[in-house]
């Protein structure tokens, strides 16, 4: 991705960055200018002049103390400000491109995947604001005031400075760069794999504990996590030796300042030589920063290039067998079959694009629908914003949840404390279901609706989905994905994976 593209993103506001940058310049100035008057004040001071002659130096170093903490104060107010609204900027524009992109360049994520990227990745997208813009433009002003400072009172120090300043605040931040990229990257990735565990380990616990696979894959997010750290460090490795390189750059530019300050001190004031040693000491703590700013430079262009993939439809490639255009008509009912991983739903959402003359004529229901901490009339609202308290009462009882609802303290208005945390993995799968039920689309894309609940519900509600008129008026489509179907049951298939066969 290209800067304009993240600029594009992130859409900063270029005044408060640029107040941002020039708090942060009068603030690092303040230093550069503190350690100038300094210097003046300690050498004119052992000249024992009178008192007076000293009183401006005085206030001035006073005034430059304190002047520098308020300027950093502002800098970080105006700064922070910035990156936050270019963040909720970044999210908003990443949720209109998912809106307006195929729904199947989304879903082909897991929703740990998902979650990093509109969070994690976006916070290092806008912290390239903060950890890195700012601090470039600052060290580029302090850099050549430090060097205009110097350059009248010895041309060659002011050129010593100059190289130094250079390796500290260009070599050493490329140097750190390049040697980030491969590990960033593979944090990165770390980063994706133990999200993704961990909320997997948290979404399915008890169907997992049920499996015996629950151990493995909390042992499967430590390891990813351990695995982070691990890479953390190394990518820690090359900012050190960056530093390094700033340290060694500093001692350089004061031992030149040490030969030029002796090889001139016949004819130059012991002010002169005072400024001369001390001014170079403040000069780099602007580009002390730099190494740190090239490595979130390359956490904020992979986290870019995650969030343009996001929302970049996959490849057009062949479809796989089974999925290849179904044209339904209404009252139709067609049963996607076949096992995990196999395409049930790269299926549904080629039907859907199958589909386009209206947008609202199909509706497709992830087995992974969130349920909201809201109340259980909120949660069905979702489906159809007008449905009576009859029609969601009817609607639970049809999907088997009648005596649970009878069980709740308050009925439709009790919470959902957590949303699916609130209710067990069937009970989640049969609100989704209610949920599909009281919509009014013509077209239901359900995916995986009977998945956790035991074999005769599931075989029950199957049936009822797949028979017209049943559960869902006649005139509906229905096009259900299902790991396996109950006997006897004569409806059109497509069958995927392994055991696929011909379409009937």
């Amino acid at each position: 991705m290209s800067a304009r593209e993240v600029w594009g993103l992130l859409q900063p506001r270029i005044p408060r960055l640029l107040l941002a940058v020039l708090f942060g310049t009068l603030a690092l100035g303040s230093a550069l200018a503190l350690a100038t008057v300094a210097a003046w004040l300690i050498t004119r001071a052992w000249q024992m002049p009178p008192v007076l002659d000293l009183t401006v130096a005085v206030v001035a170093v006073r005034a430059l103390g304190i002047s520098r903490g308020v300027f950093s104060y502002c800098e970080r107010l105006a700064i922070h400000d910035t990156a936050l609204r270019a963040a909720g900027n970044t999210r908003v524009g990443l949720y209109r491109k998912l809106v307006e992109v195929p729904a199947e360049t989304a879903l082909r994520l897991h929703s740990g995947d998902l979650v990093a990227r509109v969070g994690a990745a976006v916070d290092d997208l806008a912290d390239v604001l903060v950890r890195a813009v700012l601090p470039m433009c600052v060290a580029a002003v302090l850099s050549t005031a430090a060097v205009a400072i110097i350059a009248p009172i010895s041309a060659g120090a002011a050129l010593i400075l100059a190289a130094c300043l250079v390796g500290s605040g260009v070599i050493a931040p490329y140097l750190a760069g390049r040697a980030a990229v491969a590990t960033e990257a593979l944090a990165a990735r770390h980063h994706s794999a133990r999200d993704t565990a961990t909320l997997l380990a948290l979404e399915h616990a008890a169907e997992l504990r049920v499996a015996g696979r629950l151990d493995q894959v909390i042992a499967e997010s430590e390891r990813e996590h351990r695995e982070l750290g691990q890479a953390q460090d190394r990518a820690a490795i090359p900012a050190a030796s960056a530093g390094a390189i700033s340290t060694a750059a500093v001692g350089i530019s004061v031992l030149g300042a040490v030969i030029a300050g002796i090889m001139i001190s016949g004819h130059t004031s012991p002010t002169s030589l005072a400024i001369l040693m001390l001014v170079p000491l403040s000069a780099f703590e602007a580009t002390a920063a730099l190494p740190g700013a090239a490595a979130q430079l390359v956490r904020s262009r992979i986290a870019a290039q995650r969030l343009a993939d996001l929302t970049t439809p996959a490849p057009s490639t062949r479809r796989r067998p089974g999925t290849e255009p179904v044209r339904l008509t209404p009252g139709d009912r067609l049963a996607v079959l076949g096992p995990s991983g196999c395409g049930k739903t790269t299926t549904l959402m080629a039907i859907a694009a199958d589909h386009p003359e209206n947008p609202l004529t199909a509706a497709f229901f992830a087995e992974d629908a969130h349920l909201f901490d809201t109340t259980v009339r909120d949660n069905l609202l979702v489906g159809r914003g007008d449905a009576t308290d009859d029609q969601l009462t009817a609607a639970l009882h049809d999907v088997g949840l009648g005596d649970w609802l009878a069980g709740l303290p308050d009925g439709l208005t009790t919470m959902l404390r957590g949303g699916a945390a609130a209710v067990s993995a069937g009970q989640r799968r049969r609100l989704l279901l209610a949920r599909a039920l009281i919509s009014d689309f013509p077209i239901l894309l359900l995916d995986e609706p009977t998945e956790h609940l035991d074999a005769a519900d599931s075989d029950r509600l199957l049936v009822e989905l797949l028979t017209p008129g049943s559960l869902i008026a006649a005139d509906r489509t229905v096009v259900v994905a299902t790991h396996h179907l109950p006997a006897g049951l004569d409806c059109r298939t497509i069958r995927l994976g392994s055991d696929r066969g011909p379409a009937r």
